[in-house]
């Protein structure tokens, strides 16, 4: 099936075009500004932006599962979810669990990376968990917070085929020899749901760590620090975050959980290369107000859903994002004032570079993977493109 995309605005990784147009042919984009083929359906953009399918490096779940529910329709149901707000790849993420959930959710990655989900597809996992600082776990499952052993994690590794990225907090003891081991077998690392001093991060970034992950979001800074040092003051996983190039790091940008003057901060410093938007979403993604557990459904954290955003139950504490990829680019834009083309690239390009698939994912390019969205002046999205063909909203 040959497409040609027409009459609109095109968001390309560096410059809006308009009156541009796009060819598919099958899968893939094939030409940019050619004439339409005598054999294309013709698809009138109206004036409407193209812009590429976004990337979700930190999402959990949506519409009810999780994906540490451990079963195929669980997966199906958030990537079909997430699809529907304009995601069309992503990094399915666990939570803090027991070794045979990992296991399971590992295992689940792999079919569904193969066979497809219906919805957004599956780059690889974010194996994400357990191994936090434990005062900084967040919403997740206090009890199986615990330092990488070897003889916990090779077996988590035998799935190399199947894991984009892996998180670890930098100053547990067997953080190093976890991350040597997944830079080894080509899995990207992280750092984060840390306590780390500003040297230890660096120590990190010699080992290989490259992203951190939710930046202001459950990691140490100055002022934490400050509570079990005496002088001089040092700087943690915030301040190290912003201070190397060789950092790359996310933003949930719903709205809640970082301010206009941090989404900004975090924008000057890293830019748009360096900095993806995420959505950390959980499974109150597209669902009502109330109580929801967060991981998997054998021992998950109980949560709420409310005020748009997922909370712990005492409603003091923020306990992931309830909402999709095309809300935290039309928050971004709307509170930071950024360039449309740098948004978009920030949920798109930066993402699949970050993940090690921006040579078929992430831009609107010949020879890249046709998942496009039409979007509406208000960056509503009016219609979504998977791998060519159109995904029913």
């Amino acid at each position: 099936m040959i497409r040609h995309f027409l009459g609109g605005i095109l968001i390309l990784a560096d410059r809006l075009v308009e009156g541009g147009s796009v060819t598919v042919d099958g899968e893939r984009i094939v030409a940019l500004g050619a004439p339409p083929p005598s054999e294309a359906e013709i698809v009138d953009l109206q004036g409407d932006y193209l812009a590429p399918g976004f990337v979700d490096l930190h999402v959990h779940g949506g519409a009810g599962a999780d994906f540490m529910d451990g079963d195929e329709d669980a997966f199906r149901t958030v990537c079909r979810a997430h699809a529907r707000h304009g995601t069309t790849s992503l990094l399915p993420t666990s939570t803090v669990a027991r070794r045979d959930q990992i296991l399971t959710f590992l295992d689940c990655c792999r079919r569904l990376k193969a066979q497809g989900t219906g919805g957004a597809s599956i780059v690889g996992a974010h194996l994400y968990g357990p191994y936090f600082a434990p005062g900084a776990r967040g919403c997740h499952p206090g009890a199986a917070v615990r330092p990488p052993e070897a003889d916990e994690f090779m077996p988590f590794l035998d799935f190399a085929d199947a894991i984009a990225t892996a998180t670890v907090a930098p100053e547990l003891p067997g953080a190093e020899a976890f991350v040597r081991a997944c830079r080894a077998r080509g899995i990207r690392c992280n750092a984060g749901h840390s306590h780390a001093t500003f040297e230890q991060v660096e120590a990190a970034v010699g080992w290989g760590v490259r992203h951190v992950d939710h930046l202001f979001c459950a990691m140490s800074d100055r002022a934490r620090l400050r509570q079990t040092q005496t002088y001089p003051m040092r700087g943690g996983l915030m301040e190290a975050t912003l201070f190397f190039d060789a950092l790359t790091t996310e933003v949930i940008a719903d709205g809640k959980h970082l301010s206009r003057e941090l989404l900004a901060l975090a924008y000057k410093m890293k830019g748009a290369d360096r900095l993806a938007l995420v959505t950390d979403s959980n499974r109150a993604l597209d669902m009502p107000d109330g109580n929801y557990l967060f991981g998997p459904r054998d021992g998950g954290e109980p949560i709420v859903r409310a005020d748009w955003v997922g909370l712990m139950p005492d409603g003091k504490a923020l306990a992931s994002g309830v909402m999709g990829m095309d809300h935290a680019v039309r928050t971004f834009r709307r509170l930071t004032g950024t360039p449309l083309v740098e948004v978009v690239r920030m949920a798109s390009l930066t993402p699949a570079r970050i993940a090690g698939c921006e040579g078929f994912l992430g831009s609107i390019a010949v020879g890249k993977r046709a998942d496009l969205l039409i979007l509406d002046d208000d960056l509503e999205i009016r219609q979504v493109f998977l791998a060519g063909r159109p995904f029913q909203l």
